[in-house]
């Protein structure tokens, strides 16, 4: 029997550890593009320096981020780590690059009405939940439709950032526009069982578990592809959810239909979810709760457009007794 070529390995691993399809992706290539900057030798015969010339070409010939050059440092420490098994006391020795401290982007409450209004069908729908419930672009995106609560008003992200679980709330706005996108998504669903498919990816081997559930229609996606497509790691031909990269595109248009000058991406969405609520006397830890943040100490970055800091302080050029408007520029 061969043996097994290391890229490989790599990918055994890191699904028996279920790390997500992206993460996989992103893995490989760094692990790749690492032994190809060295002349295509083992990681084996390699060491500190070696990955310390990578980094180093990455920060100063590459000019990357610091997440970036830090994403690629994980993808090495893990091919050490857990894929060669190696116990090297320099593994442990590497410091991360420190990211720069960024203000989040954050719509007015004007301005993501503008934005929205901008946008139709699907894609409102879509962008609404990113707003209106705080939600990641993926999280919205691999919504199932039993993770919709339509009696309590709340949707439950299942498997969100650092594979938490957390219940946000299902704005009451939304509530018939999204029964009516599920009536569509189901006759979807029923032609494609009509054609012999139907099935949708199930994540942990629950398929294995409950082998009729992948057609159940509790376990199908809210916002499906237009298109079937094939499973990279089964093969099967399924119907998985919409590419990010429709909604992405979307906005992007419709900030430029809006006017609005700020670099607007659809996580900026969720920014301005959280900032309004903080703004409307919701108590921090509530707000916390529902982004699923680990420490409030990620939540208080919100705290910068309200009555703190810069905004909560009159300038002192506010303060002359005659307006300043009255004074005629030269």
């Amino acid at each position: 029997m061969p043996k097994p070529r290391l890229l490989d390995l790599v990918r055994g691993v890191l699904r028996r550890k279920h790390y997500s399809i992206r993460t996989e992706q992103s893995y490989i290539e760094w692990i790749k593009r690492f032994i190809l900057f060295h002349g295509k030798r083992h990681p084996k015969e390699m060491g500190k320096a070696e990955v310390t010339a990578f980094l180093t070409h990455l920060a100063v010939r590459r000019n990357v981020a610091a997440s970036t050059q830090n994403q690629a440092l994980s993808a090495i420490l893990f091919l050490y780590r857990e894929v060669l098994e190696l116990e090297l006391e320099w593994v442990d020795g590497f410091e991360r690059s420190k990211r720069p401290a960024r203000l989040p982007v954050v719509l007015t409450l004007a301005e993501a009405h503008s934005v929205l209004a901008q946008l139709e069908g699907t894609k409102w729908l879509m962008a609404s939940l990113l707003y209106g419930a705080g939600l990641r672009l993926m999280e919205c995106l691999r919504l199932r439709v039993k993770d919709v609560d339509f009696g309590y008003g709340q949707i439950l992200v299942r498997d969100g950032k650092g594979a938490k679980d957390r219940v946000t709330m299902l704005p009451a706005v939304l509530v018939e526009p999204l029964k009516a996108h599920l009536d569509k998504v189901r006759a979807l669903h029923q032609r494609d069982l009509e054609a012999g498919y139907g099935a949708v990816y199930l994540p942990h081997a629950l398929e294995r578990k409950y082998p009729r559930a992948p057609r159940e229609w509790g376990w199908q996606y809210i916002f499906p592809s237009r298109k079937l497509s094939t499973d990279p790691h089964s093969g099967a031909i399924r119907r998985h959810h919409l590419d990010e990269d429709v909604l992405q595109r979307a906005v992007k248009e419709a900030t430029r239909l809006a006017d609005v000058r700020k670099p607007v991406s659809c996580h900026a969405f969720r920014h301005s979810f959280a900032t309004h609520l903080l703004e409307a006397g919701y108590d921090i830890r509530t707000v916390q709760e529902l982004l699923g943040h680990s420490d409030v100490s990620t939540t208080m970055i919100y705290t910068h457009v309200m009555n703190k800091g810069g905004r909560g302080v009159r300038s002192p050029l506010d303060r002359v007794e005659q307006p300043l408007t009255e004074y005629r520029v030269a």
